[in-house]
């Protein structure tokens, strides 16, 4: 099972540096880290070897290729009964450490064990880049033809998290490379996942009646105390404490609402998955706070340290904490009195900034979101599936809902069924079977991501499945 606290773990390596050039891989010691030579500062982790130390060979009957090329260190790997067909794999955000490292994709075995050869980047830079993990992840295409001497006749693209950003962004910028996509658990509404880290906390101290700013520019260190002050008097109000289970009062429960229709809707295990995140601490340096407080986009002016400006925008948001046809006179108070941000850099349409997903696929995409998910929400499906009808592309969109409450919770027979499921239908034509998310009767059904759970999610609580 693929959890937010493997991601996390991986994370806080230390700043470790790689040379440009090809090796096989082996069971020798790992080399020490090298200077990048395209990042001043950063480093690139040894590709012949895990995070752990451990070495990094290939599986029974494949061959490995790895090294570092443009600061990015890569691996590929092919099977004996190589099909013919690729899969690119991009990993997830990782802090903003200055070392770089390559690791696996999670379906690994499966797809050696379909025919599959598969290729990985660590990415030459950290950080919420998008950008650089599309130029990085299709530059091993052109590799992997230079390296095995054979081009691709089909390549699937891949990616979980801000990988799957990575992924949606890649199929529209190079729409004739790739024959399908299966992003999961991944960032899909650009940069409507910053205006859902706004929506949280400016909503919060609304109704707790606490004044709250949001520096239009980095803020200065003090202003982490400040906004740690802030979040102090916020939290009693809710009855959400860091570390432990909330016990929430009527206006934490309101909260609640407000946040489970900024995330998807009402759905089946909201409540858990509630307790869940706001018992989890969030990243450092704030990693005193409850999870979503600190990701509150005014502590970066914004710009998730990587855009030219704030990306958040809620001006002409309207929150909701009931489905009543008619907003309700608390709605009003609380529209009244929260907090309205301007945004003062877009989505870009290129691969500056956090890159515009468009939601226009040319190709077959399936995609997998935990319904529990507080970090990435759901809402992320709903918004690809959106714009892709908005494009006239629905057909080309499916969407399985997975009752997991962590972030890219899944089980491999999860992604292993996904996959499958996805090479079918580039194989035949024929769209497989996904989840009517952007129905709210179906998303509110208490056997809601039934259909394509598979085995056992801990964390998730709500009625079993029949």
């Amino acid at each position: 099972m693929i959890t937010w606290s493997k991601r996390a773990a991986l994370a806080v390596l230390l700043a470790l540096p790689l040379t440009a050039v090809a090796s096989p891989a082996s069971a020798a010691a790992c080399v020490a880290p090298v200077p990048s030579t395209t990042q001043p500062g950063y480093t690139v982790f040894d590709p012949n070897c895990e995070v752990n130390g451990a070495p990094f060979t290939a599986l029974p009957g494949a061959t490995v290729h790895t090294g570092i090329t443009g600061g990015a260190a890569y691996r590929i790997e092919v099977p004996a009964g190589w099909n013919g067909k690729l899969v690119v794999y991009a990993h997830g955000y990782r802090g903003t450490g200055t070392t770089v490292y390559v690791d696996n994709p999670d379906l690994r075995q499966h797809y050696l064990d379909t025919g599959y050869a598969w290729a990985a980047s660590s990415y030459a830079t950290n950080g919420y880049d998008v950008g650089q993990g599309v130029r990085d992840s299709y530059g091993l295409i052109g590799l992997f033809r230079q390296l095995t001497g054979f081009a691709p006749r089909s390549v699937i693209m891949t990616g979980e998290s801000m990988g799957g950003q990575v992924t949606a962004v890649a199929i529209e910028t190079y729409p004739r490379t790739f024959s399908g996509a299966m992003p999961y658990c991944g960032v899909l509404g650009d940069t409507s996942l910053f205006d859902y880290f706004l929506d949280a906390n400016v909503t919060a101290a609304a109704l707790t009646d606490v004044k709250i700013s949001f520096p239009r520019t980095v803020p200065p260190d003090s202003y982490q105390d400040e906004w740690r002050a802030q979040v102090a008097r916020i939290l009693p109000a809710l009855g959400v404490t860091a570390g432990r289970p909330p016990v929430l009062t009527a206006t934490g429960k309101t909260w609640s609402d407000v946040v489970e229709r900024r995330t998807g809707g009402e759905r089946p295990g909201f409540d858990g998955a509630f307790s869940y995140w706001n018992t989890a601490t969030s990243l450092a340096p704030l990693n005193d706070l409850p999870f979503l407080f600190g990701l509150y986009p005014g502590l970066s002016g914004g710009t998730s340290n990587i855009a030219p400006g704030n990306v958040t925008d809620n001006r002409f948001t309207f929150y909701r904490s009931t489905d009543r046809r008619r907003p309700t006179a608390a709605e009003w108070r609380l529209n009244a009195s929260v907090l309205r941000v301007k945004h003062t850099a877009s989505a870009d349409p290129g691969l500056a900034g956090i890159p515009r997903v468009d939601g226009n696929p040319r190709i077959p995409v399936l995609s997998l979101h935990d319904i529990g998910d507080l970090f990435v929400p759901f809402s992320m499906e709903q918004i690809y599936a959106s714009r892709a009808a908005a494009h006239g592309r629905a057909g080309n969109f499916v969407s399985r809902a997975i009752r997991g409450t962590g972030h890219c919770d899944f089980t491999q027979p999860e992604l292993t069924e996904a996959f499958d499921a996805l090479t079918t239908w580039i194989q035949t034509g024929h769209r497989p079977a996904g989840d009517a998310i952007l129905n709210p009767k179906v998303v509110a059904s208490p056997t809601f991501g039934c259909r394509f759970t598979r085995g056992t999610h801990p964390t998730f609580v709500a009625t079993a499945c029949p």
